[in-house]
Formats: structure tokens, sequence, C-alpha cells
């Protein structure tokens, strides 16, 4: 069964400055389907910060045949095992909206155990370049409304030149997810989402975007002096 997983990692700025023009997940790994490395950003940061391009920090997004390959991976590749100093989640796949090309969305879809049970976001967008600063207008609310959410219990934006734009986040359940989606939180300005996506269906920000909602199956590691991000969930 296909499964997914993204890795937060913190890497040498000589190793991240390479990274910068190569993805160092090899193409041709044994059991990997696609993969995006990305430069980690803080959600609603100012664009001209520190903290907007985490240069040293790394998200990886990839999907893989089965999860005997991300073992694999892991254990033997050079990159691999400087992840497994990082932390990550592995994710079964729910649903999707949009498209975006590399990954291969499965057919089968799995379910949450419950109501209460947690959920991942990740967003992907090839970026149209001359849309880019409308989309920062737009977007940047949107990045502090996530930040800022009593639903998140983690979330991040992160980047890869010259054009694609991700964001991840985990919440604590479905349906506060879906209210912030909708304009439904008790956020002060909760439809700063939903205005947003009118905006990009006047006039679209994107050449591709997808919106993929993940069932968190394991979690492993630290970041930012933190495990168990997510409650209920048996760690291996």
């Amino acid at each position: 069964m296909n499964i997914f997983s993204y890795h937060l990692v913190k890497i040498p700025y000589s190793l991240a400055i390479k990274g910068l023009f190569s993805n160092p997940i090899d193409k041709k790994t044994e059991g990997l389907i696609h993969s995006e490395y990305m430069t980690a950003m803080t959600l609603g940061s100012p664009i001209m910060s520190s903290s907007r391009f985490l240069i040293k920090q790394v998200a990886i997004f990839a999907q893989w045949e089965n999860e005997n390959a991300l073992e694999s991976y892991l254990k033997e590749e050079k990159f691999g095992k400087i992840l497994t100093k990082g932390w990550h989640v592995r994710l079964e796949f729910m649903r999707e909206w949009g498209k975006i090309s590399g990954y291969k969305i499965p057919e089968q879809k799995t379910k949450l155990e419950n109501k209460a049970s947690p959920v991942v976001a990740v967003t992907i967008a090839r970026m149209k370049p001359f849309a880019i600063p409308r989309f920062l207008r737009w977007g940047r609310p949107v990045e502090k409304l996530v930040r800022d959410h009593t639903g998140t219990l983690l979330s991040l934006a992160s980047i890869k030149f010259p054009n694609i734009v991700s964001t991840f986040s985990i919440w604590k359940t479905e349906k506060e997810m879906t209210n912030m989606v909708h304009g439904h939180s008790d956020m002060p300005k909760p439809k700063r989402h939903s205005d947003a996506m009118k905006e990009r269906e006047r006039k679209n920000f994107h050449f591709e975007f997808t919106t993929l909602r993940f069932k968190p199956i394991a979690e492993f590691g630290f970041w930012n002096g933190q495990e168990s991000y997510i409650p209920n969930l048996k760690n291996k």
C-alpha cells in the first residue's frame, strides 16, 4: 500500500544551499514514487525577515510504494540517515482537491477511526511568477489564521525555488480544519481562508494546485525539542 511521509530536519548550511539547486533524494531511489525537497518557512512571517526562509531547516514531502521502501531509505541511504535525526510523520491518503504532477494519488482511500481523530493537511502549488505578489497579499492572512488557530498542533510553510510553495498542518480534528476552511471557526477574522479561495477562483495564482488530506499512522523523532505532536498516535 502506498504511503506518504513528511519530514522536518535541520541540516548544515552547505548542504542546505546545495539542496536549493538539486533534490538530495535520488529520483531512482527504489520504492520512491516522488519527493519534493523544500526550505521551511514560518507561517505569517514578514516577507523580508529571517524567519521567512529558514535556510537550514528543510521539509521533505514524499510518496513511497510501501512502508518498507521508506524504512530501507532511512536505514541505508546517506541522506536518509540524516532524515532520521529530525522528525517525520507517516501518512495514509484520504482526500484530494485539485491536481499536482509527480505524485500518484492512490485510488484506495483510508478513513479516520472517529470524529475526534487528528488529521494532516498538505497543500502544494506551482506558482505563476507574476501572480506571486497577489498571492502573498491574500495568502499571508491565511497563514496567520492557520498558525494561530487553536485547532492546529503543528503548522508551517515551505518553498522550493523557483515556484513551488507548500503548507503543512496537523489538526486536532477534521471538523476544526474544515470549519477553518469554510470560515466558521471562532478565530478573529475567520473568513480569511474562504475569501482567499474566492480570489483564487476569480483569478488563479497557480499553474497547479492541490490540497491533500491524510490520516497520520506513525510519528518519529523530535522537532524543535518536541516529540509526540499527535495525540493518541502510536509512535515507533
